[in-house]
């Protein structure tokens, strides 16, 4: 499992990599204006910060310098679903979707989301 922990405006940046790559510093600038209106400069910060963690990548042998994930979304999500998970219901998923359901914070197809889902994941356990 990827050990990359991304702060949120990271999140933010890492999904305008991961949908726009191999892209430039400017079209990051372009990517996050209408949602962050960070700064050339910031972002510039933002993705050594990224490149210092291992979650991406600058490829300088071109014109423009182009920056790549070297990580998924789906590696970073699960390792901070784990993380949340760990840190706040102790590991329990039970706790996590007991606290959902009694919060009332799931739609009735979200309910027969996750039923599909569980019966999914005990139909592969009998295999």
């Amino acid at each position: 499992m990827v050990n990359i922990i991304l702060s949120d405006g990271e999140w933010k940046l890492m999904r305008a990599i991961w949908a726009n790559q191999p892209c430039s510093l400017g079209q990051l600038v372009v990517a996050l204006d209408e949602e962050t209106h960070w700064t050339k400069s910031t972002i510039f910060v933002m993705c050594r910060r990224l490149i210092a963690k291992g979650a991406v990548v600058l490829d300088t042998t071109g014109k423009i310098q182009l920056y790549s994930a070297l990580v998924t979304e789906k590696e970073c999500a699960d390792r901070e679903s784990h993380a949340f998970l760990s840190r706040v219901y102790h590991g329990s998923v039970g706790l996590l979707l007991s606290s959902l359901a009694g919060q009332k914070a799931l739609s009735k197809d979200e309910i027969s989301e996750l039923k599909k889902i569980l019966d999914e994941a005990e139909s592969s356990l009998e295999e």
